[in-house]
């Protein structure tokens, strides 16, 4: 892994590849940061989204953002239940709740689709 990277490899356990390095936002500041204001995405971001949210509860937005992303929403299992390309100021809710929202640059999951299991790997030493 690049020194410029950190935090967690996503795989694609379904189809046996590698999907992208990724940090975790498991508070309210980080999650509602998310990737705005940032001029490129180096890599991607986890959302860690609390149990029990509704669809809506795990709904996300685009304010503020330079760039389109892909978005992955994982259930519990890691299981891949909603995905969409959205570009910078829209707003999206998955037709599915997710205990997991991925934020990935532009193209990287285009070879996942919905009910591919997931997992990140920490890689920090």
């Amino acid at each position: 892994m690049p020194d410029s990277l950190k935090g967690f490899l996503i795989v694609n356990k379904t189809r046996q590849m590698k999907v992208g390095y990724a940090d975790m936002a498991d508070s309210f500041i980080s999650r509602f940061m998310g990737l705005m204001f940032k001029k490129n995405v180096d890599q991607g971001l986890i959302l860690k989204i609390p149990k029990g949210r509704s669809r809506r509860g795990s709904g996300i937005h685009m304010f503020f953002m330079r760039m389109p992303l892909d978005i992955l929403f994982l259930d519990e299992e890691k299981v891949v239940v909603d995905m969409v390309h959205l570009k910078p100021w829209q707003m999206y809710n998955p037709k599915k709740p997710a205990r997991f929202v991925i934020e990935l640059e532009d193209g990287k999951s285009v070879d996942t689709e919905i009910g591919d299991e997931l997992d990140f790997i920490c890689e920090m030493a």
